[in-house]
């Protein structure tokens, strides 16, 4: 089965990202910005495994690493997970509520 993926990288400073540039290029994947690839992914059963594996022995990994997949209009984390945003504070969220209670 061959299925249409984005992939989003983060390999920190010291990460191998020789590595994961040979696994790209080796599928033919499309630059898509700064540590984004489209690809298509020819694999057998599930989408996610079968790309945890093979990234897994190509790439090496550490704690630091977060790789993301979007297939099918849904993503998730195939390594590592979310951490808080770069931009987070910079809009209005609605915090300029007034605080009732006695002043005295």
């Amino acid at each position: 089965m061959k299925s249409t993926i984005w992939l989003s990288y983060d390999l920190g400073v010291n990460g191998d990202y020789e590595g994961m540039y040979s696994w790209l290029d080796s599928h033919d994947a499309r630059e898509c910005g700064s540590s984004v690839a489209f690809l298509k992914y020819a694999h057998d059963g599930d989408l996610a495994t079968a790309l945890k594996e093979d990234i897994r022995a190509a790439v090496s990994l550490d704690k630091r690493s977060r790789i993301y997949v979007i297939h099918d209009h849904k993503g998730r984390y195939l390594f590592g997970r979310r951490k808080s945003a770069p931009w987070e504070g910079f809009g209005s969220n609605g915090d300029d509520e007034e605080d009732a209670g006695d002043v005295a």
